[in-house]
């Protein structure tokens, strides 16, 4: 068998072959379309049909790539950063380079036999988009309201909204009608991110309605559990991207940070 260490970047892969001991046997620079991944295959092929490939997990970077392979039929498994640091550092070369990180990924993947196995997207990661766009949106609507609240102190002193409230629709309503009549840069500055926070709650209640079916079809189990509504339960099913695939309840401990740590 060999593996094939991959150092994936933004504009470009590069590859490292080893054998099974670790010797470095190819090497290779190629671009990130698919054109250059099915190029990378056919280059690949003169190290034998005994491929595994292994790549670092940063899959922002590599998620072409895995498509890509995936679709053909390869088999993938993913290098955590960590465990690259470790190989660089009992090596004989010293520096940073792509062929250097990419020989540390394919040595940490000899080293390692229970690394996590890549898989093509599923429903898993539509949840994951979702909520990570709902929370952008929030972080949007909570500066917008900070720097609404100046304006409003500014205007007038005496008066402010109740705490945690601006996105409310109702409170929109009395603030809108409380700032009419009022002439001024100021004031005209307060409508605009008023309109701009009402907008922002709108598009944040679609995708709540959008995420429940979606969650409540994906993992009913989590829905059923006290305290743990729609968000909470697309969070967890779309940072976990899968429980099955995790051998057993403490490897899922250790991807989620609640495995007990010695001292």
């Amino acid at each position: 068998m060999v593996v094939l260490g991959i150092d994936a970047h933004k504009r470009s892969h590069t590859v490292v072959v080893v054998d099974d001991t670790g010797r470095k046997l190819g090497e290779r620079t190629i671009a990130t379309t698919t054109a250059d991944h099915l190029d990378l295959l056919s280059w690949a092929e003169q190290f034998g049909a005994d491929r595994l490939w292994a790549i670092e997990d940063c899959r922002q970077l590599s998620r072409r790539l895995e498509r890509d392979l995936l679709s053909i039929g390869q088999r993938i498994v993913r290098v955590p950063p960590k465990l690259m640091a470790h190989v660089r550092d009992s090596a004989r070369s010293y520096g940073k380079s792509d062929p250097i990180d990419a020989l540390a990924v394919a040595r940490a993947a000899l080293r390692e036999p229970d690394l996590p196995t890549a898989r093509l997207d599923g429903p898993a990661r539509e949840v994951r988009l979702l909520v990570s766009h709902r929370e952008d949106l929030v972080a949007e609507r909570t500066r917008i309201i900070n720097r609404l609240r100046w304006h409003l102190h500014e205007l007038d002193p005496s008066w402010q909204p109740p705490a945690r409230s601006l996105w409310r629709p109702k409170h929109l309503a009395a603030t809108t009608a409380r700032l009419q009549g009022i002439d001024g840069m100021v004031a005209r500055l307060a409508r605009a991110l008023l309109e701009r926070c009402r907008m922002l709650s709108e598009e944040i209640a679609e995708l709540d309605h959008e995420l429940e079916p979606l969650v409540a079809r994906l993992a009913p189990a989590l829905i059923e559990l006290c305290g743990c509504a729609t968000l909470t339960a697309a969070k967890i099913l779309g940072e976990t991207a899968g429980v099955e695939r995790f051998r057993s309840r403490h490897a899922y401990a250790r991807h989620n940070g609640t495995a007990p740590v010695p001292v």
